[in-house]
């Protein structure tokens, strides 16, 4: 675990926990208590097709929502800063309203063949694309996509690569296709 992630999530009661269940709280990693991407995790990220997205609500329910699209649709804008353009979908609004009362997120990355997680914490805020930036919009928007309806912004403040020993491999159609393996079986 990473410092700055340790640092936010390593509450007095994960404290307890890891005390009661391990013997003594694991100790705080050393290194930059600050989240800066390095060349490692911006390789990681701009190769993603797919995350899942944690909200909280007001009534203080997690909520978990996918989003996806092409590789490269969540956005490295500098070592700190993600962005990716947010389509309609099914209209219910549930993150964007969880992140109107509370900004703060994680997104879970995953590269199932490779068996590799990165888990990112970070402050999100929603722009209507027509008060956004327009060079942003246009840096996040997805070729042959609708026009994008919000930008939401990544303001990262921990990262984490995970454990990789329960990741199953699996493979995407596109992934299956790069290795030369029929998505769907064939029948005679």
């Amino acid at each position: 675990m990473s410092r700055h992630f340790a640092d936010i999530t390593c509450t007095p009661g994960v404290r307890a926990t890891q005390q009661r269940y391990l013997g003594a709280p694991l100790p705080t990693p050393a290194g930059n208590p600050e989240a800066i991407l390095g060349d490692r995790e911006r390789a990681f990220i701009a190769a993603r097709d797919s995350a899942y997205l944690a909200t909280v609500g007001e009534g203080g329910w997690p909520h978990v929502q996918h989003r996806g699209g092409p590789p490269g649709f969540l956005r490295v804008i500098d070592e700190r800063t993600l962005a990716f353009a947010d389509y309609g979908g099914n209209r219910q609004f549930v993150s964007i309203g969880n992140l109107a009362g509370q900004p703060k997120a994680a997104l879970i990355l995953m590269d199932y063949p490779n068996r590799r997680r990165l888990k990112l914490l970070a402050e999100i805020t929603v722009l209507p694309a027509d008060e956004a930036d327009p060079t942003l919009v246009a840096a996040v928007g997805l070729p042959g996509a609708p026009p994008t309806e919000r930008v939401m912004v990544l303001h990262i403040a921990a990262f984490d690569w995970n454990c990789s020993q329960h990741i199953t491999p699996r493979y995407s159609a596109r992934e299956l296709a790069a290795l030369d393996i029929p998505s769907t079986p064939s029948h005679p």
